[in-house]
């Protein structure tokens, strides 16, 4: 229609062109012969000449708008008094042009500093890069947790389309010969430029990273380089893609209600909530994410539909189709190879490790041997406890890992009187999330009030982090549940992360915690399983970590990856813990705080199936490594390479399946954990050894240790090594006794008789 009105104006503009030209040659020639114009035909020309002016306005406001001149709200400023991303104005096709404008700024910025005729200093050169880039950090923090928390087919389009091109425009840069001559200028003469402790850091750290990105290169492998990371780069956006198509895939439909024995009732409410959102009403429906399977693993009696559920779990993206993973797999492994090769280290895990508080996979090999036996052996007297069951009660003795879970909880119940459906009730989403809020007042003095912001998705809570002085401290996003187009399992993000500003202002974060909680049903709020709980703990510890960021210089915010799980995991200390729980754990419908009774039962049961955590746990973080140490690559089967390492090697039995198969380890071929995956483990001996500084002072939420804990190593990001902010806070080395403990591996008096024996090689790292 636009169009219509559009041409008629035109064609009007043209006759009133063509008019005025004639009333003009006319009128002229009238006032020479002093003749005088017809006043209709007067009229008629204004007329015409009110259509030409009103055609010009609508040719001006109806033409489209190119990309360029359209309004981006990715580029636009975010004028929320918060800064929070204006949600209700992105829309997918805005990401590829603000990321290519975000480069081009970027490439503006560095090219500023190249060009700087004056000798290169701090502040011209490692400053200026620190400084430069913040609008694609912005636009790209944005892009990638939408990619993970509400993707859809046009956003993995666009992924697909622009992660070889980010990954290319970091590349370059780290290649720019003319950026790292001025960079290794300052780095060559820091000790004679007067730099503080900060700065001469951060000097340093930006030197190395040019070298890890390949500054020191020729001209041939940086070009070979280059290619290879465009490469990994699309490769890990397609793995991604096929696992999310995987998840979303799967289904297990249940007709026959006698097909649901065993279930609790929130159990069938939720399978029927799914099958009614899929427009299968009457039905029910499982899929392979957690809230539903693991229910259905636990007290489905129906053991050919265990496995059939477990089996779908198992084999995601293995299936020789479409979406497979084993291929993309080789691609990775082989290209990561590559890589390490080029860069000077035998493989990547060397390449990896080589930044991280462990230094070398023998570091890493050393701690996760000296845990194995011990949690094997447990695992298989769990594993024997459980076959005795299920002889005695079927008379099979086949046990299988799709027994595990249904026999375990029977094995609980019979020898500690606890049934964990009798729990959910007690820990309800809004009362866990409640004791959190408490805890973070009670250690560190926070106020969290709800604000109406921005969302991405109509479920995620909002609220503003208010300091101990009531002063504003960051924003944080909530959101619980799974949903088509978020990926599995548990994280914290950042659409914006601390920094200051020129003035030396503090720019707050803005933090995201997404989940994949079991949903409410059956008229009952979302009710948390013990493992959920402890979940919503351990993010959080992440979401304070960075909402107590003071870090001076954006480069310095980052921390060892086998740090970083540290202030999250010791969140978890809290989460059972009988005082705490006693002040959030209250029934969803009577308000009475759980039973004294169900906490002595909750503490005696501490121990209860800790070999097979450890080793699922274990056996994940092996493959991790075992794939990643291998130094020079050819066509792996990768099921093949698995039951080798494990199964033959290391004696695992075929009863427990590591906590990830490469198909779906998505944290390791998809996020930043690859060769990393320990870091769990390792950072485990670091929290058990942190909370006995609460446990020893005699107060569990003792505010002068948490203080402490909060200014010495929270709020210092990367501005040391990690063991040093640790040494910082506890006064000595970790311990590792206290893991050993937490995770039932040795006895009380065995920890004595070992006291003179060396701890864990972490508190070697320095001197290697």
């Amino acid at each position: 229609m636009k169009f219509i009105i559009l041409t008629l104006l035109a064609a009007s503009a043209i006759i009133a062109a063509v008019y005025f030209g004639r009333w003009l040659g006319r009128s002229i020639a009238a006032k020479r012969n002093g003749e005088k114009m017809p006043i209709v035909r007067t009229v008629l020309l204004g007329i015409v000449f009110v259509a030409l002016a009103v055609a010009m306005f609508f040719m001006q406001s109806c033409t489209p708008k190119t990309e360029q001149t359209m309004e981006n709200p990715l580029l636009s400023e975010w004028n929320d008094r918060f800064g929070v991303p204006p949600f209700d104005r992105i829309k997918a096709e805005h990401f590829a042009p603000a990321l290519e404008q975000a480069m081009s700024v970027h490439n503006a910025e560095i090219d500023a500093i190249v060009t700087n005729n004056d000798e290169p200093t701090f502040e011209n050169t490692v400053l200026a890069y620190d400084n430069s880039g913040k609008l694609l950090e912005r636009v790209e923090l944005c892009f990638s947790l939408l990619c993970a928390a509400e993707t859809n087919a046009e956003m993995q389009a666009i992924e697909q389309e622009m992660s070889p091109k980010l990954t290319a425009h970091s590349g370059a840069i780290m290649m720019n010969n003319g950026l790292f001559e001025r960079v290794k200028s300052v780095y060559e003469r820091r000790g004679a430029l007067g730099l503080d402790s900060l700065q001469l850091r951060l000097t340093e750290k930006l030197y190395r990273r040019f070298v890890r990105g390949g500054a020191l290169l020729s001209a041939e492998d940086k070009e070979q380089l280059r290619k290879v990371d465009e490469k990994l780069s699309s490769a890990r956006v397609k793995y991604a893609a096929n696992l999310l198509a995987a998840n979303s895939g799967f289904e297990m439909v249940i007709s026959n209600q006698d097909d649901l024995d065993g279930l609790p009732s929130s159990t069938r409410d939720a399978a029927a909530s799914e099958a009614s959102a899929r427009g299968l009403k009457g039905k029910w429906v499982f899929t392979t994410k957690k809230p539903s399977m693991l229910p259905f693993l636990t007290y489905s009696s129906k053991r050919e539909l265990r496995e059939k559920l477990y089996r779908g779990y198992l084999d995601r993206c293995n299936y020789n189709d479409s979406i497979d993973n084993k291929q993309v797999i080789n691609d990775i492994v082989r290209l990561r190879t590559e890589r390490a090769h080029l860069l000077g280290y035998p493989t990547h895990a060397h390449y990896v490790l080589d930044v991280q508080m462990a230094r070398t996979p023998e570091n890493v090999y050393s701690m996760m041997d000296e845990l194995w036996t011990p949690a094997l052996e447990r695992a298989k007297a769990e594993m024997e406890a459980m076959r005795e069951m299920m002889k005695s009660e079927t008379g099979l003795d086949d046990f299988a890992s799709w027994d595990w879970w249904y026999y375990a909880e029977k094995v609980r119940k019979r020898d500690y009187s606890l049934d964990e459906s009798s729990l959910r009730p007690y820990f309800s989403l809004e009362n866990v999330r409640s004791g959190i809020f408490e805890l973070s007042n009670r250690l560190y003095g926070l106020t969290f009030r709800p604000v109406q912001i921005p969302v991405y998705h109509e479920e995620c809570e909002t609220y503003e982090v208010l300091d101990e002085k009531n002063e504003h401290l960051g924003v944080l996003y909530l959101d619980y549940h799974p949903r088509d187009g978020k990926s599995g399992g548990a994280w914290c993000g950042e659409y914006r992360t601390q920094s200051f500003d020129a003035e030396g202002n503090r720019i707050s974060p803005i933090v995201s915690i997404v989940c994949n909680f079991s949903r409410p049903s059956g008229g009952d709020p979302a009710l948390l399983s013990i493992d959920e709980t402890q979940t919503f703990f351990h993010e959080f510890g992440h979401a304070l970590h960075a909402l107590f960021s003071q870090v001076k210089y954006s480069g310095l915010g980052g921390v060892e990856r086998d740090f970083v799980e540290l202030p999250s995991q010791i969140m978890e200390n809290w989460a059972l813990e009988p005082e705490m729980l006693r002040r959030y754990a209250l029934h969803h419908r009577t308000n009475d705080p759980i039973p004294n009774h169900m906490i002595e039962k909750l503490q005696r049961s501490r121990h209860f199936n800790q070999g097979f955590n450890t080793v699922e746990l274990l056996a994940a973080s092996l493959t991790d490594m075992d794939i990643h140490t291998i130094e020079n690559y050819s066509p792996i089967d990768v099921n093949e390479f698995e039951r080798k390492m494990l199964n033959e090697r290391r004696g695992l039995m075929e009863q427990i399946a590591p906590r990830y198969r490469y198909p779906y380890f998505s944290h390791i071929f998809d996020g930043g954990y690859s060769s990393g995956y320990y870091s769990y483990l390792w950072a485990e001996v670091l929290d058990k050894d942190a909370y006995q500084a609460f446990v020893e002072s005699g107060d569990i939420f003792n505010k002068r240790i948490a203080t402490d804990f909060r200014n010495k190593l929270l709020a210092r990001g990367g501005e040391a090594d990690g063991m040093d902010l640790y040494r910082a806070f506890r006064g000595a080395d970790p311990d590792r006794k206290p893991l050993l403990l937490g995770r039932g591996l040795i006895e009380e008096e065995v920890v004595e008789e070992q006291t003179d024996k060396p701890t864990l090689t972490i508190s070697d790292v320095e001197e290697m």
